[in-house]
């Protein structure tokens, strides 16, 4: 056997994912019904992140049967320790992460899967919540000198999402999570999202999988995670959709006199890509290598974009 041919199948052998091409992912999908209508898709989907119903057909609805069997068995797992416990019945939330970089499609992919999720018999209450709102207030960010490292890891009040995740964990009632604004650019103040004994609960964010730096005794985010998707895309797509939503954004939300990036909205065409492709370099990537990327590995499943959005592959953890 070739040396070369040799290692791959070695790699293959030993990898933690079991790897799925597009076909062999769709295939999966089995009896699953189509409940989306194109209508509910378009309003789903998040700006420059295309999704079509095709795709929730391969990718989505497979994906939606598995989480559905795995709550399933999480539940009848979690009542047979009450029994064996002879506890009071509770009920505590299968919760899922969802990560990767800015301008891959996380918001999409976290309300696609709300929307199918919550038409499951036996979850009929999904809440979604993003991290953003836990990122400290844009005047705290400025005092510490952060306001260049925002989505960074120490930009967010990791204590506080602790906290909420731990409160929603135990089966407490009417956990309240912070509120952000993509308009403003900030925490909404006094205003937050009510959650209260979801059957699922969604947490979308950047950092979400990135391991606790704090000390051996502090959980991490993922350890409140039964469940963890990665969306992943080369960084060449990564950098240029990015760029094409900036673009899109300077003609839509940015004219908006209240919006943080209101002075981006007078830009020429010319000067708005450099200043996009200078965020993205500065910030966005540095964070995607310094603290996005790193934590694909611990993601339950990984799904691979192609140049158009659309998920070519599909790694799901088999250990």
């Amino acid at each position: 056997m070739d040396e070369a041919v040799a290692r791959d199948q070695l790699r293959a052998d030993i990898s933690p994912y079991r790897h799925f091409s597009r076909a062999e992912w769709a295939a999966l999908r089995a009896d699953t019904p189509l409940t989306l209508t194109l209508d509910d898709l378009m309003k789903l989907q998040s700006i420059n992140d295309p999704i079509s119903i095709e795709e929730v057909i391969a990718i989505y609805l497979p994906l939606s049967r598995l989480l559905a069997l795995y709550v399933a068995a999480t539940q009848g797992l979690y009542k047979a320790t009450q029994r064996f416990l002879d506890a009071e019945d509770g009920k505590t939330p299968y919760i899922i992460g969802v990560a990767g970089s800015v301008a891959v499609g996380k918001s999409t992919t976290a309300r696609v899967l709300k929307a199918l999720l919550s038409r499951w018999p036996n979850t009929p209450r999904v809440e979604l919540v993003t991290t953003d709102g836990f990122l400290y207030p844009n005047d705290v960010l400025k005092r510490e000198g952060l306001m260049e490292r925002k989505g960074f890891p120490e930009s967010y009040d990791g204590a506080a999402l602790l906290q909420f995740l731990a409160a929603v964990k135990a089966g407490e009632s009417n956990v309240r999570a912070p509120v952000y604004s993509h308009l403003v650019y900030d925490v909404v103040p006094d205003q937050g999202v009510v959650v209260d004994h979801p059957d699922i609960l969604i947490v979308e964010g950047l950092n979400v999988l990135l391991p606790n730096k704090l000390g051996k005794e502090i959980p991490f985010v993922s350890d409140f995670f039964d469940f963890s998707i990665y969306l992943h895309a080369d960084e060449e797509r990564l950098e240029t959709w990015y760029i094409n939503r900036f673009m899109r954004l300077r003609q839509t939300a940015f004219r908006d006199p209240k919006s943080y990036f209101h002075r981006y909205a007078t830009l020429s065409d010319d000067e708005a890509r450099a200043t996009a492709r200078s965020i993205w370099t500065t910030i966005n990537l540095k964070n995607l290598h310094e603290n996005i990327l790193p934590t694909r590995a611990r993601a339950s499943l990984v799904l691979s974009k192609d140049e158009n959005h659309r998920i070519e592959s599909v790694a799901l953890r088999k250990l």
